[in-house]
């Protein structure tokens, strides 16, 4: 009888969101790659069953799993794909493995905040009941190290993947910019820190156009911002965009922007370099990790600092091939890699023997 493998989807709910790609990619990696090597069970929101098809059994997500999870002894192994899961390790009865995202809130909350003390509790909780850890980035796994030093000895990394996509070339978004524009992705809050791209509208003819579900306390700073620089007709929050739309940004921009304060890993700056688009990041968390030497980097986000990045930036890009250092660097994360890594580990597991509470002997 093959191993029965459950896969964790249930972050996929909202879609337009990083997690929704992470497990709509991962999953479908996983299933081409699985072969006749185990079967693979998906749990999920029923908004997202079918997602992978026919091939695969769907287990339906229910509030009281958080208590109860009924089916703890129906797999052989259980993969969470993020520590966001709706029950964890302690409720099931096979080797597991627990994806750590990121672990943002070391850096968004106060050293002493209660809700990070909070946050630090239930992470520990479940880091300790799983068997092993994987993170999608070495800054993450540092973080998960330095924090939780008893895991050390259990983490891997397994890289994000990213694949290209076009939007057709007839396609337009649904707002078409007047003028050249800069562009930048992702859910429109503190950590992100877009409001320090308005100052770069000044001095020049370029639009700044913003895609994601906002925030709205954290738009009302960026448009404020916009009003304070004298440029509030040229930048837009768009709200969340299609894929078509996305793809259109990417591929028609001046240059895309991150200067994201907290990630742990960053999608949309492979998904960009995978247009050839040059790419200004900072140099927060893991974004140096993704961006390597192909990308440039604001480590002082004053505005005259920032201009000068992006000035010299844009000359060297233009310089020195950049659209083929970023396409090379783009094509280094790929979902196969990334299977493939969670296929071995899921082998790994599945030859030790479990032993009460999910760990493995």
């Amino acid at each position: 009888m093959k191993p029965r493998i459950l896969v964790t989807f249930d972050s996929m709910r909202y879609a337009n969101t990083g997690l929704h790609t992470f497990g709509a990619s991962l999953g479908r990696e996983l299933l081409r790659q699985r072969g006749a090597a185990f079967d693979l069970h998906a749990y999920v929101y029923p908004v997202n069953r079918g997602f992978l098809g026919s091939a695969v059994q769907y287990v339906r997500h229910n509030l009281l799993h958080r208590y109860f999870f009924p089916k703890a002894r129906a797999y052989d192994l259980v993969h969470f794909s993020d520590q966001y899961c709706r029950f964890g390790p302690a409720r099931v009865h096979a080797p597991t493995i627990l994806t750590v995202t990121d672990l943002n809130q070391l850096h968004e909350l106060a050293p002493d905040s209660p809700r990070l003390v909070k946050y630090l509790g239930r992470m520990r909780a479940r880091i300790a009941q799983a068997s092993r850890i994987v993170t999608i980035s070495q800054f993450v796994a540092d973080d998960v190290a330095r924090h939780f030093p008893e895991a050390a000895d259990k983490i891997s990394v397994i890289y994000c993947g990213t694949n290209f996509s076009a939007a057709p070339a007839d396609h337009q978004p649904q707002f078409v910019p007047r003028q050249p524009f800069l562009f930048t992705i992702g859910m429109v809050c503190e950590k992100k820190n877009f409001h320090v791209l308005v100052p770069l509208l000044q001095g020049n003819d370029l639009q700044l156009v913003i895609a994601g579900i906002v925030k709205e306390g954290y738009r009302d700073r960026i448009l404020a911002a916009a009003r304070e620089y004298g440029v509030a007709e040229r930048v837009v929050i768009t709200g969340p965009v299609s894929e078509h739309d996305k793809n259109w940004y990417y591929a028609h921009c001046q240059a895309f922007l991150f200067p994201s304060l907290a990630e742990g890993f960053g999608l949309p700056v492979l998904e960009a370099m995978h247009h050839g688009k040059p790419v200004f990041l900072s140099t927060s968390t893991s974004l140096p990790e993704v961006g390597g030497d192909a990308a440039y980097y604001f480590d002082d986000f004053g505005p005259d600092a920032m201009r000068a990045v992006l000035a010299a930036g844009m000359a060297d890009f233009a310089e020195r091939d950049g659209e083929a250092r970023a396409r090379a660097r783009a094509a280094l994360f790929t979902w196969e890699n990334a299977a493939r890594d969670y296929v071995a580990l899921y082998h790994a597991l599945l030859a030790r023997p479990p032993s009460p509470g999910g760990a493995t002997a």
